[in-house]
């Protein structure tokens, strides 16, 4: 039996906006699932229909087995830890982790014990007699975590808890999160629009995009096979490159005026059942830790100018422009993300870096600014994607992980962020 079950689970306000359209997934007992995406995806929203802090417009929510759409959030044995921690100022530590036990009116010795116990659990013990203003942003978060976690709930539900904390303090807290989740075993639906949280946090990641869930499973299974263009950009960091190309006569690949040789790739399995029909559109994308510099002439290479090189100490991200259109809208700032090809007014008046991609090398390689390099694409870890839908047509012969199942409708609805 699931510890949550949502059943197209829809949420569509007054004025005719809809937040969460036909939601369905399920967490077992004990699992960590994670739901990502852009501000604006629903994720939130979901959540606090969950929470019951937010009325069902159609759809069903379930806890235990039980549908909870009517009943009040007290009653549904589950605990919320808020992106703004929620304490009470004037409240010490202890009164904090306490208040629901002392609301719910469990006897004081029981009551201290439980919350000196959870205390223990997140190393608050030495902090029970201060207030949230004499504590940092970490040890607050911790607090919130102990006033859930006191409660011994079926399920917990988390907001964004990490959001307001430094990039350091946000890397040693997700460990603490999942730390805390496994000694206590409960199912865990936790809300983040970061994707790398996601993917280190998640036993599943569910991915939604404009109230839209674009697909549901294991992170490396999102990371390898990406049911759509949107799931591919979004997962993955730096993101997947991206762009418009076509077949030839021979099958090579063509990307703007280069000719990428594909040597012995299986070409038409990837680019679904029509086969590789020569000048057919296609949207092919490549991670940035697949490419890799190579000498001039290299077989199944790509020229590019390197506009900016970020060297990060264990690995360079080396910007490139191509001539080659990518694949997305027009997006904030106009830089393309996932979506329809970029019509070719639109895409020549992006900036170079927004034409090109991003190549993730060795610390060790040799590349500037302005220089001319070349790039190894290996042919079997090439993505194709259809470039009406945006769907997956296929993925690299080198990903041997199950598919997913593709969604039956378009996954990429109008109004993406």
């Amino acid at each position: 039996m699931s510890a949550i079950a949502l059943a197209d689970l829809t949420k569509v306000y007054a004025t005719g906006v809809t937040a969460v359209d036909r939601l369905t997934l399920d967490v077992a007992d004990g699992e960590f699932v994670v739901l990502v995406g852009p501000s604006g995806c629903g994720k939130t929203t979901a959540l606090r229909m969950v929470a019951g802090l937010e009325p069902v417009t159609s759809g069903t929510v379930s806890i235990g087995g039980q549908v909870v759409n009517d009943v009040s959030p007290r009653r549904r044995d589950l605990a919320m830890v808020f992106q703004n921690y929620a304490l009470y100022p004037h409240l010490t530590v202890y009164d904090n982790i306490g208040f629901a036990l002392e609301n719910a009116g469990v006897p004081k010795a029981e009551r201290d014990r439980r919350i000196r116990a959870a205390a223990a659990s997140i190393g608050l013990s030495d902090l029970l007699r201060r207030k949230p203003r004499q504590l940092s942003g970490g040890q607050r978060q911790r607090v919130a975590m102990g006033r859930a976690i006191v409660r011994d709930p079926a399920v917990f539900l988390m907001d964004e808890p990490l959001s307001n904390l430094d990039a350091k303090l946000r890397v040693w807290m997700r460990a603490e999160v999942l730390r805390v989740h496994k000694s206590i075993g409960a199912a865990t639906l936790y809300v983040t629009h970061d994707q790398v949280e996601a993917m280190t946090m998640g036993d599943r990641i569910a991915v939604l995009n404009a109230g839209v869930l674009q697909q549901y499973g294991p992170p490396q299974e999102l990371y390898a096979r990406p049911v759509n263009l949107f799931v591919a950009r979004f997962i993955g960091s730096p993101e997947m490159n991206l762009y418009e190309a076509a077949f030839d006569e021979s099958g090579a690949l063509v990307l703007g005026s280069q000719r990428i040789s594909l040597g012995q790739a299986p070409s038409p399995p990837v680019i679904g059942e029509r086969g590789a029909a020569p000048g057919q559109p296609v949207i092919v994308g490549v991670r940035p830790e697949d490419l890799a510099l190579c000498p001039v002439g290299t077989p199944g290479a790509l020229a590019a100018d390197v506009a900016a090189v970020e060297r990060l100490g264990s690995e360079v991200h080396a910007y490139f422009s191509i001539d080659a259109r990518p694949a997305g809208h027009p997006a904030d700032g106009g830089v393309p993300s996932a979506g329809t090809v970029v019509p070719a007014d639109e895409a020549d008046a992006l900036p170079g870096a927004a034409r090109g991609g991003v190549a993730r090398l060795d610390p060790r390689a040799a590349v500037r600014p302005g220089a001319r390099v070349t790039l190894r694409l290996d042919p079997a870890r090439l993505y194709f994607f259809d470039p009406a839908t945006g769907l997956a047509t296929g993925w690299p012969a080198s990903q041997a992980t199950p598919a997913p199942a593709l969604p039956s409708a378009p996954a990429l609805p109008s109004g993406a962020n």
